[in-house]
């Protein structure tokens, strides 16, 4: 008899009747007594009261029954924690039971009690677990680590166990390294600054040693981990790659795409002309391949993921394009993956295989399959200009065939066709008017008037929209179109139409839009002209393509959820603000040989944020970038006694008062960017705005930095996923360092900036506060700083006035500090309160200051040596910047 007989009762008085069975002698008794005490905990009984009961069966050597009580253990513990201390013994006794699978299951168990109070209790039988002689205990000890981590993170630094974790990378067993690595890989998540897995060229080598005996999920993890690491050159990365592209032909297609993901990184590094990279390139396509023959929901998955590839390699799948074909049966959700991706890979040499498929899938039952293929159609003929001709004749084929959801579909993709054809195919317009009254859905109806075919009579505006506002938006600009070129012959119909759609319509987007058009053409004829009958940009050849920097972070979480969705981690998990966002690694071609000499710097350290690596910002010093934006001037009269600074300060952060337009949009191309400096955490920030004031979105934003006195580049790329519509803002928060190259400015804190989207590159210069380059170890020994005052000849010393400060020398100091500006000494000297202060700037330069405050005088004097490197004038800036 099976064990389902345990699921079956219902008895009344259950509790004391399994209490007996689990204190009864007989082992076998207590064996089935248990296995009740987890049936009934499996259906919503509330078995805790049987807790002391459960536990005293656990001194037992059956593993069976051991794990029974283990396994209800991990669900009572929660809500019994002190109860739960009562196993701590046991744990501590079978972590050194001769049977290894007792040994594992002990620590196994250990890591899934979530009770703080019993950790503590854990960790030494832990540590012997980590270096125990079996490898299946060693590799669920390893996991264990991760699990305690979650629970207690400081508790696991402390105890040295990720150090236990690092040394297990070298341990002789694959399955052990393989779950150190994911354990540690864990860890790193919510540590995304730290380098816990300290990758370097002797650590990979173990990995790749691995990778070759593991599980097939051991792998996984061990290739998920290669794909952080940016090698040192290229001939280690292409080394990396030779060794792992044996697992392109594993059964898991799991390990296919982890494989494909550590490939594709690696790519970046390897120049286009080396031989090997187009040996890769072939290798990365018959895997891609296989994937299409297992399970719909497989395939979906491998679909969504060669879509991303497509988009960024399209020569990987180039010559497979009818593999991509439709196959009859496959589901809806594969045909569409497949439709798109065939677009992706149409070309001149191919287009005439792939018009023939979609003119047949035009003809299927599937209503919505037939539009996207009708719409497949049009996306041919923009983005394969020769097929154009084509793909029309295509399209009044389908025309023909008097269907009215693809004459439809037709009609408005023709109308993408005109945008990026203007002046070609007028002649189909006859064509297209023979199914004018067929047409009911408002998209079709709205392109076919945007086409040209406007109604003569006002009334129409209601029998041809009816309710379906957009037609009616549509109609009504293609009436002050007409007007505009015909106003002798229109005049009285524009004044209906545009009485109709102020004064009867309730829709308030079509109200708007009739005052707007009214007032333009009562006030400026011309200008309305301007506006209305201006030239229409062309159609973009592939408008849903994925924003080049979102697609690069894409392809480094191949394989995961993230690739399916075509979102960033972040967009979906939540409490993702962690999540370290990852980006392709950037080939450096030092122009010395076709392998780099020099190391690649790491993506977190310092990335070129402007993607093409070619001189695009040039000498920006011999460009006429006019004057940088200069802070707003305020008098101390206007400052009052708030603050001594231009500068707030509160909590820690260090935030610039003023935000200014550092590039206009009149300069920009409608494009326009604001902003101001921060420093918050010890690190700083550049926080911007940009806000489109065109009449086009715009994508495909980078930034880079011109040499600058601080060395200050951006940390990351930036951060500007999604395209910027019109009239739309994102704000902008942009990590930076001052690990860059230096070059000495005029004035020290100026700063060169070049910024890229899909319109043009763009320049403007600014001044970053000079505070922001106060660092928090800006606070000198007292001995250190007396020595080295005295040691400055008095006739060096710089001497300035604050005036109108109306604040104590406690307050002052406070302030100073809060802005890392610190206090070393302070004395009293006939009435006057002196302060010594010291701050330290990013580029190590340390400033000393002497505050004379007379009480009752609200002027302040500043004594300043102009000890060390800058100029005595720089000096006076940065002093006079920050006291006044």
């Amino acid at each position: 008899m099976t064990d389902s007989k345990y699921f079956t009762t219902n008895k009344k008085g259950e509790i004391f009747e399994l209490k007996a069975e689990l204190n009864n002698e007989k082992k076998e008794k207590r064996k089935e007594a248990v296995k009740k005490v987890i049936a009934a905990m499996t259906v919503g009984k509330d078995v805790s009261s049987l807790f002391p009961d459960v536990v005293n069966c656990m001194q037992t050597d059956n593993l069976e029954l051991k794990k029974l009580v283990y396994l209800y253990l991990m669900n009572y513990a929660k809500s019994q924690p002190d109860m739960a201390i009562m196993a701590v013994n046991s744990f501590v006794k079978d972590c050194e039971d001769p049977n290894p699978l007792i040994r594992a299951l002990a620590v196994r168990t250990m890591g899934c009690i979530r009770v703080d109070k019993i950790t503590e209790y854990l960790c030494e039988p832990l540590r012997k677990c980590l270096k125990d002689e079996d490898p299946y205990v060693r590799k669920t000890a390893a996991v264990c680590v991760a699990k305690l981590h979650d629970i207690n993170a400081q508790m696991v630094e402390d105890q040295g166990f990720l150090d236990s974790l690092r040394d297990l990378i070298a341990d002789s067993n694959p399955m052990v390294v393989a779950n150190a690595v994911a354990a540690l890989s864990e860890i790193s998540e919510s540590h995304p600054n730290s380098n816990l897995l300290d990758l370097n060229p002797q650590n990979i080598n173990k990995l790749l040693t691995a990778l070759n005996e593991c599980t097939e999920w051991g792998q996984i993890f061990i290739l998920d981990c290669l794909s952080n690491y940016n090698p040192k050159d290229e001939r280690e990365a292409q080394s990396i790659c030779e060794r792992v592209t044996p697992r392109l032909s594993h059964a898991n297609s799991a390990v296919v795409l982890s494989a494909v993901k550590v490939l594709m990184k690696f790519l970046e590094l390897l120049p286009k002309e080396l031989d090997y990279y187009n040996t890769l390139l072939k290798k990365l396509s018959p895997p891609l391949v296989t994937l299409l023959s297992g399970e719909p929901e497989v395939q979906y998955v491998a679909l969504r993921n060669i879509n991303l590839i497509v988009q960024k390699r399209p020569e990987i799948l180039k010559q497979e394009i009818k593999v991509f074909f439709v196959k009859y049966n496959d589901p809806i959700y594969v045909k569409l993956e497949k439709l798109d991706i065939m677009i992706r890979l149409a070309s001149q040499a191919n287009i005439a295989q792939v018009l023939a498929e979609l003119k047949e899938y035009a003809t299927e039952v599937d209503v919505d399959f037939v539009r996207k293929a009708v719409r497949a159609i049009g996306r041919c003929a923009i983005k394969v200009e020769q097929s154009a001709e084509r793909c029309v004749s295509t399209l009044l084929d389908l025309i023909q065939t008097k269907v009215n959801y693809v004459v439809q579909e037709a009609i408005v993709v023709i109308r993408d066709i005109f945008r990026k054809y203007p002046n070609k195919y007028e002649s189909i317009i006859a064509t297209l008017c023979e199914n004018l009254d067929s047409l009911d859905e408002p998209d079709a109806r709205a392109a076919m008037i945007w086409i040209g075919q406007v109604p003569r009579s006002a009334q129409t505006i209601h029998s041809l929209g009816g309710v379906l506002f957009q037609v009616q938006l549509t109609l009504l600009t293609a009436i002050v179109k007409l007007f505009l070129k015909k106003p002798s012959e229109t005049q009285e119909l524009v004044q209906q139409v545009l009485s109709l759609a102020t004064q009867d319509s309730d829709n308030p987007d079509l109200r708007d839009r009739g005052y707007i058009y009214w007032r333009l053409l009562s006030t400026d004829p011309v200008t309305a002209k301007e506006v209305v009958l201006s030239e229409k940009p062309l159609i973009s050849e592939e408008t849903d393509l994925i924003e080049p920097t979102l697609l690069d972070e894409l392809i480094c979480h191949i394989g995961s959820l993230a690739s399916v969705y075509h979102k960033p981690p972040n967009a979906f998990v939540e409490g993702s603000h962690g999540i370290h966002r990852k980006h392709l690694p950037i080939h450096i071609d030092t122009g010395e040989s076709p392998v780099s000499a020099g190391p690649v710097v790491p993506i977190e350290q310092a990335q070129s944020v402007i993607p093409s690596q070619g001189d695009l910002l040039g000498d920006l010093l011999n460009l006429d970038l006019g004057p940088p934006v200069n802070v707003p001037q305020v008098s101390s009269m206007q400052m009052g006694a708030v603050d001594l600074f231009i500068y707030l300060c509160w909590d820690g952060w260090i935030v610039y008062l003023f935000s200014q337009v550092w590039l206009p949009a009149v300069k920009a191309k409608g494009l326009e960017i604001s902003g101001t400096f921060s420093r918050r955490q010890g690190q700083m920030y550049m926080d911007m705005t940009f806000t489109n004031k065109a009449l086009q979105h715009m994508t495909d934003f980078a930034i880079q930095f011109n040499k600058n006195s601080f060395g200050v580049i951006p940390t990351t790329p930036l951060p500007i996923h999604t395209p910027l519509m019109p009239s739309q803002s994102i704000e902008v928060s942009l990590p930076l360092n001052t690990i860059g190259p230096v070059m000495k400015m005029d004035p020290l804190n100026n700063l060169q900036v070049a910024v890229k989207n899909n319109i043009d590159v763009f320049y403007f210069s600014g001044l970053i506060p000079l505070n922001i380059f106060f660092v928090e170890d800006g606070k000198m020994e007292r001995q250190v700083f007396l020595a080295t005052w005295k040691d400055i000849p008095n006739e060096n010393e710089l001497q300035y006035q604050i005036k109108e400060c109306h604040l104590n020398a406690d307050t002052v100091s406070g302030k100073l500090q809060n802005d890392n500006i610190y206090t070393i000494a302070k004395r009293n000297v006939e009435g006057q309160d002196m302060l010594y202060q010291s701050l330290k700037l990013t580029n190590g330069i340390w400033i000393l200051a002497e505050l004379r405050i007379q009480p009752g005088n609200p002027n302040y004097t500043v004594r300043h040596p102009p000890n060390l490197n800058p100029p005595n004038s720089e000096l006076s800036h940065i002093v006079e910047r920050f006291c006044r």
